[in-house]
């Protein structure tokens, strides 16, 4: 996943140089570039300092804004397919779960 935009994005709607942002985060101002760059990969305590410097969290950082994807669902979201030539029926509990993939 590409962080450094986004993390670009937040210095710069905060009114911070990189060098400000190092500063509160006890980083150097390359290694802030270079994140910002994609260059290097920020370990995850070293991200956790970098947005909280930025007065943000780990969870709303990667939390898509545009997904309106429902997280809880109710009985009557219920999906039920009707396979007439099997005579089956299949009860889909989420919605549209049939579309997604996992991984092992």
């Amino acid at each position: 996943m590409i962080i450094g935009d986004k993390i670009r994005r937040l210095r710069m709607e905060h009114g911070l140089t990189q060098e400000e942002l190092a500063d509160r985060t006890e980083l150097t101002k390359g290694y802030i570039s270079q994140v910002e760059r994609d260059l290097a990969s920020p370990s995850i305590a070293t991200l956790v300092d970098i947005l909280e410097a930025l007065g943000t969290s780990l969870g709303e950082f990667f939390t898509d804004e545009k997904s309106d994807e429902k997280v809880v669902f109710h009985r009557d979201d219920v999906f039920i397919k009707e396979e007439q030539d099997y005579n089956m029926s299949i009860q889909w509990i989420i919605p549209n779960a049939q579309k997604n993939e996992m991984e092992p």
